[in-house]
């Protein structure tokens, strides 16, 4: 199961777990209730998976592609960690499946705090529209995974602050009516 725990608010390594001090473990009903979705796969079937392919037709997940982040798989490497890990929101999903390694996924909870969510092999994860997020790896600096989009894929990344945007507007609508 997954992962999530709230951040401490030291500025060392992001790759370190950033566990805040006393624990406060989040857990998924948390989690969904600030929209973000999560699944358990078995990602050494990933290409024939019946279950992921239900996830897909039933969320209309129509585009995907895999990336390797790590030093010698991604060009410009160093640069892609820094904006990765830059609070920013998108205008549509993002939706990530690890197939291989593990990092970390930090979203912003109703108060604006940092949750992270420790993602590794198997895991599947939707984040919504509108929510303020970044990743980073782990220590381990690798991870392999497969990007999911409904239809063509936006890459485009809305650096805080963004609150402008439609998609910041229905999330914090979204948001207004789960409290």
């Amino acid at each position: 199961m997954v992962q999530a725990w709230y951040m401490d608010k030291s500025a060392d390594d992001p790759r370190r777990p950033h566990r805040g001090e006393p624990a406060r473990p989040v857990d998924l009903e948390q989690l969904r209730g600030l929209g973000v979705l999560y699944w358990k796969l078995d990602a050494d079937k990933y290409e024939n998976d019946p279950e992921l392919e239900k996830i897909r037709k039933e969320r209309n997940y129509s585009w995907m592609d895999i990336i390797t982040i790590c030093k010698d798989k991604l060009p410009n490497y160093e640069e892609k960690i820094k904006m990765f890990y830059e609070e920013h929101l998108h205008l549509d999903d993002e939706i990530r499946y690890i197939l291989d390694g593990s990092g970390y996924f930090d979203v912003r909870d109703k108060e604006d705090r940092w949750i992270r969510i420790f993602m590794e092999k198997g895991d599947m994860i939707t984040l919504p529209a509108g929510i303020y997020h970044r990743f980073t790896l782990d220590e381990k600096n690798y991870v392999k995974a497969m990007r999911l989009f409904v239809g063509d894929p936006v890459w485009t990344a809305y650096n805080r602050p963004a609150d402008h945007f439609e998609a910041r507007g229905q999330y914090l609508e979204f948001l207004a009516q789960t409290a």
